[in-house]
C-alpha cells in the first residue's frame, strides 16, 4: 500500500459511536478481511478507495442498516395503537353528621349526571356532573336556598355554556340577591358555598367561604380552593380597602368567614361593595388518567385534618373497596375522631369505575431513594398518625 494511505472510515457508525480511538476494535473483528485486502492492494493502491472501506466496515453497515430500520418502525406506530383520550366516568357518595353542634345547619348536592337531571334539551358538554357543598350559619335558611337553586341560577344564565367561569360568578350574587328578597327565610342566616361543575375533562370550582376541595392525582393532594378566612393575607387587604375590619380572626369581630351568601344584615344595599362578599374564587383544571377522586368537604373536616392526610385515607379506602359513599363515612369518621367541634359534610367524587392503582415504587440502581408520590403518600400516612 502507498506511504500514507487513510483507511478511515469517513463516516461516524451512530450504533455505537465509533471514531479513531475505537477503529483498531473493528479491524480485530474483520482481520480476516483486512488481512486479505492488503494482500491485494500490495505494490499498487486499489481503483476505488470506497469500495474497500466499504468492505472493512460492511458488517457494521448492515447493523447500522437494520438499527435504522427498527427505530423507523417504532418511531411510526399506527395510528390505530395511539390510547385513547381519557374521559372521566363520575360516581359519587356523601356523608354528612351534625357532630357536637346542637344544630344541623349543612346542605349538599350530588348529581352524576346532569343532563338526565336536567333533561336531553340541555346544551353542553357530555359528561356533566354537578357537586355542592354549603356550610350555613345563624340558621338553616341560607344553606337550604343555595342548595335548591344555584344550579338553576347557572344553567339559566346567558352566558352559560359559552362563558361557564362568568356564569357562575354571576349565579353566585344572583343567588345572593334572589336570598335577600325571600321574604319568608330569615336572610341574616348566611352559608358559605363550594360547588363543582365537570363537562367532560374539564373541571371548574367556584367557592366562597372556608371550605374546602381538593384533588387527588395518584397519591398526591392538589388543593382547588383557598380557603376565605378573614385573617388570610389577600381577604384581609380587600375587607380593610372596604371599610372592613379584622378583629381576632373575625370580620367586624362577627363572622369567622370572608366570603358567603345571606348575611344581610352584615350588607349594605344590592349591588354596594361590602367587606362581605358573596363572589367565588375560580379554579378549572383539565382532568387526566393521573386525576382519582376529589373530596369536597365543609371545614369541619378541614380543622382536624390536612388535605394529603384525607386524600391518604381517601385513596386507601377506594382501593379496599372502591365505594366512594363508604370513603365519605371513613373520613367523616376519621374527623369525629379527632375531636372535630362542627357540622361535618364530605362527598368523595371518583372518576374511573376503577379503583385506583397500587403505587410501585422502582429500585434504584445506585442509591436508595423514594418518588414524589411516594413521598406524598409518606406524608400522608405520617399526618394520620
Amino acid at each position: 500500500m502507498a506511504a500514507g494511505m487513510d483507511l478511515s472510515p469517513p463516516f461516524t457508525v451512530i450504533e455505537g459511536g465509533h471514531n479513531k480511538d475505537n477503529l483498531s476494535a473493528m479491524e480485530n473483528e474483520n482481520s480476516d478481511d483486512l488481512n486479505s485486502i492488503r494482500q491485494m492492494t500490495l505494490g499498487k493502491p486499489p481503483r476505488h478507495l470506497s469500495a474497500m472501506r466499504h468492505c472493512v466496515s460492511s458488517t457494521r453497515l448492515a447493523a447500522a442498516a437494520d438499527l435504522a430500520t427498527d427505530v423507523n418502525v417504532n418511531v411510526n406506530k399506527p395510528s390505530s395503537d395511539e390510547k385513547p383520550e381519557f374521559l372521566p366516568v363520575f360516581r359519587a357518595g356523601s356523608c354528612a353528621e351534625m357532630g357536637p353542634k346542637q344544630y344541623m345547619e349543612d346542605e349538599h348536592i350530588c348529581i352524576d349526571n346532569l343532563i338526565d337531571h336536567l333533561g336531553t334539551t340541555a346544551k353542553f358538554p357530555s359528561p356533566g356532573a354537578f357537586y355542592g357543598v354549603f356550610d350555613g350559619h345563624g340558621g338553616t335558611d341560607a344553606a337550604s336556598f343555595v342548595r335548591n337553586n344555584i344550579l338553576r341560577f347557572i344553567v339559566e344564565d346567558s352566558q352559560f355554556p359559552s362563558c361557564v367561569e362568568k356564569a357562575i360568578k354571576s349565579a353566585f350574587v344572583q343567588a345572593d340577591y334572589a336570598f335577600a328578597d325571600a321574604s319568608s327565610l330569615d336572610i341574616s342566616s348566611g352559608t358559605t358555598a363550594l360547588t363543582a361543575l365537570f363537562f367532560g375533562r374539564t373541571l371548574t370550582i367556584a367557592n366562597a367561604g372556608d371550605c374546602r376541595a381538593v384533588l387527588g392525582r395518584r397519591g398526591r393532594a392538589l388543593e382547588m380552593s383557598n380557603d376565605h378566612k378573614p385573617n388570610s393575607t389577600s381577604e384581609k387587604i380587600r375587607i380593610e380597602k372596604l371599610g372592613g375590619v379584622v378583629y381576632d380572626g373575625y370580620l367586624n369581630g362577627q363572622l369567622s368567614v370572608a366570603r358567603a351568601i345571606g348575611d344581610w344584615h352584615m350588607k349594605g344595599s344590592k349591588g354596594s361593595a361590602c367587606p362581605l362578599s358573596a363572589e367565588p374564587e375560580l379554579h378549572e383544571l383539565l382532568l387526566t388518567e393521573e386525576d382519582e377522586f376529589l373530596i369536597m368537604g365543609c371545614d369541619g373536616l378541614w380543622d382536624v385534618m390536612s388535605s394529603q392526610c384525607a386524600v391518604t385515607v381517601a385513596r386507601k379506602e377506594l382501593m379496599l373497596h372502591n365505594d366512594p359513599e363508604r370513603c365519605s363515612r371513613e373520613l367523616v369518621r376519621e374527623a369525629l375522631k379527632r375531636n372535630t367541634c362542627d357540622n361535618l359534610t364530605v362527598i368523595v367524587i371518583c372518576f374511573s369505575p376503577e379503583p385506583p392503582p397500587r403505587i410501585e415504587i422502582p429500585p434504584a440502581r445506585v442509591r436508595r431513594s423514594i418518588s414524589a408520590e411516594g413521598l406524598h403518600l409518606l406524608k400522608g400516612m405520617l399526618d394520620c398518625n
